[in-house]
C-alpha cells in the first residue's frame, strides 16, 4: 500500500535504517507484509547494467541516468506496484531521490531532467532522509563489515564527492531546491541525523515511521479499495480452505454463497441497528462510551465484517486480516470483541491455548448476514449514516434509492458493485447487480 525509501549518502545508515522501518512496521501495524528492497537491482540485468555503468565509465552522463530509470521504471510496475496492491508496505533502500541527487545535481544533469527520465516509476509515499558527516560515512564503508556486504567501490567515495552528496541531498529534501513534479507530492522526513549510537539512531526511526502510519495518510500510487477489494477475494480463498479445529468445536460458518440467508440488505441493517441500539441502552457509562453508536462505525464494521469471511480467528489473526484500510486498533479490538460477545451476544468464543488472549472468536450464524452485508457496503457507509440521520422518518428501504440519485457518490456505488461481485449476490440463482438500477433492486430485496 506504501512505497517507503530510505535516502542517504554512502555509510549513512540506510541498510540499518531500512531494516528498523521494516521492523515496526511489521510489529505494530496490519499490512498484508513488509517487503524489503533496494536499488539498483544487483539481482536484476538492467541493475546490474546500471552498476556496470558506474564502474567502467564508459557511457555519457545521460546514459548512465537513462539505465537507473530504466531499472527503476520496471522496478516500480514489474515488482513493487502489485505487491502494493496486496496491501503490502515496500521498504526501498534508494529510489528516485538518489537519482536526483547522484545524476541530477552532483552529475549535473539538473533534477528536471532526471525527474522527466524517472517520470514513469512509482512516487514514495514517503521518504526517510538519513544524514551522516562524511567523514564518518566513509570511515564506516572503508572498515568492519560494510565493505564486505555493500561492495561500495562502484560508488563515489572520496571525500570531497561525499560532502557533494551529502550538500546535494540538504538542498533536494530540505526544500531549497523545489521537488519536481510529480515526486513532490511525497512525504519527507529528515534528516534522521546517525552520528551517535545505534540504539538512538533506531529509536528516532521508530518515532517518526510511527507518526507518519499513524497519520493514516492516502497511498499516492494505489487506490486504497483496490486493496481492499483484493485482500476480500484474498481472505475468500483462504476461508474456503479453514479445517474444522479438533476438540475446540469450531465449525466454518456455513451458507457463504447465499450469505443474505433470504433476508432483504436494508432489512439486515435496520435488524442489526436496533439490537446494537438495544444493547447500548443497558450498558453501563463506563462501557458505552468506547462503543459508537452506529452499526456502521469503522470499528464494529470491521470486526464483525472481517469475522464473517473468517471461520474463526484469535485478535492477531483477526487484526492481521483486517489489512491497513479495514485496521482496528490492537487494545480497541480487545473492547469491541468483548462488548459483541459479552452484550451484544453475537460472538462464540473459544479458548484454544492457555492464556488470557488466546480465545478464538467466530461470528454466530445468525448475525452472518450483516458481516457481508457491511463488506459490501462499506464505501457507502458515510453515506447511509448521513442519510438515517437526516431522514429519520423515511423508511430504510429507500435509502439507497435516494443516495444514488444526488449523484453524489457515483465512485463509491460502483465499488459497491464491485465488492458485490466478488462476495456474491447472496441470494439462490441471482446474478449480482450491474448498475445502479439492479442494484437499487437488491438492496430492496426485489430481485
Amino acid at each position: 500500500m506504501y512505497l517507503i525509501t530510505v535516502e542517504g549518502g554512502d555509510g549513512s545508515g540506510k541498510g540499518l535504517a531500512t531494516k528498523v522501518i521494516a521492523q515496526v512496521i511489521e510489529k505494530e501495524f496490519t499490512f498484508s507484509s513488509v517487503e524489503i528492497t533496494g536499488e539498483p537491482r544487483r539481482d536484476h540485468p538492467l541493475g546490474r547494467l546500471a552498476i556496470n555503468s558506474v564502474r567502467t565509465k564508459t557511457m555519457t552522463p545521460e546514459g548512465e541516468a537513462g539505465l537507473f530509470a530504466a531499472d527503476r521504471v520496471d522496478h516500480s510496475h514489474g515488482w513493487i506496484l502489485p505487491r502494493l496492491e496486496e496491501g503490502r508496505v515496500v521498504v526501498s533502500e534508494r529510489n528516485i531521490h538518489s537519482s536526483l541527487v547522484y545524476q541530477g545535481i552532483v552529475g549535473g544533469l539538473g533534477i528536471d531532467k532526471v525527474s522527466h527520465m524517472n517520470s514513469a516509476a512509482l512516487v514514495p509515499d514517503l521518504c526517510v532522509w538519513v544524514d551522516c558527516d562524511p567523514e564518518l560515512a566513509l570511515n564506516r564503508i572503508r572498515t568492519g563489515t560494510l565493505r564486505i556486504h555493500s561492495e561500495k567501490e562502484e560508488y563515489f567515495e572520496t571525500s570531497i564527492l561525499q560532502k557533494e552528496i551529502r550538500s546535494g541531498y540538504h538542498s533536494l529534501l530540505s526544500g531549497e531546491l523545489e521537488m519536481p513534479t510529480p515526486f513532490d507530492m511525497g512525504a519527507i522526513i529528515g534528516p534522521v541525523l546517525n552520528e551517535g549510537s545505534e540504539e538512538e539512531f533506531k529509536k528516532e526511526l521508530r518515532l517518526r515511521i510511527r507518526r507518519f502510519l499513524h497519520s493514516h495518510p492516502n497511498p499516492i500510487n494505489v487506490q486504497t479499495e483496490v486493496v481492499e477489494q483484493n485482500l476480500i477475494r484474498k481472505l475468500l480463498i483462504k476461508s474456503k480452505g479453514q479445517t474444522t479445529l479438533v476438540g475446540l468445536g469450531v465449525e466454518p460458518n456455513s451458507g457463504r454463497d447465499e450469505w443474505l440467508s433470504n433476508q432483504k440488505p436494508w432489512k439486515i441493517l435496520k435488524t442489526s441497528q436496533l439490537e446494537h441500539t438495544e444493547s447500548l441502552s443497558q450498558l453501563q457509562d463506563n462501557i458505552r462510551h468506547y462503543v459508537p453508536k452506529s452499526i456502521l462505525a469503522h470499528s464494529i464494521s470491521s470486526i464483525v465484517g472481517t469475522l464473517s469471511i473468517m471461520s474463526n480467528a484469535d485478535i492477531g489473526e483477526l487484526r492481521s486480516a483486517q489489512g491497513p484500510v479495514r485496521a482496528v486498533s490492537e487494545s480497541h479490538s480487545h473492547k469491541i470483541i468483548r462488548y459483541l460477545n459479552d452484550d451484544l451476544d453475537w460472538l462464540h468464543q473459544h479458548r484454544s491455548l492457555i492464556g488470557r488472549d488466546t480465545s478464538r472468536n467466530q461470528l454466530k450464524e445468525h448475525f452472518l448476514p450483516f458481516g457481508y452485508l457491511v463488506l459490501a457496503i462499506w464505501p457507502l457507509r458515510v453515506a447511509i449514516q448521513k442519510w438515517i440521520k437526516e431522514n429519520p422518518k423515511t423508511h430504510l428501504r429507500y435509502c439507497l434509492g435516494q443516495i444514488i440519485r444526488t449523484n453524489h457518490n457515483s465512485v463509491a456505488i460502483d465499488n459497491c458493485l464491485k465488492r458485490i461481485k466478488i462476495l456474491g449476490s447472496g441470494k439462490p440463482n441471482t446474478e449480482v447487480p450491474n448498475d445502479h438500477s439492479s442494484l437499487i433492486s437488491w438492496w430492496q430485496g426485489n430481485n
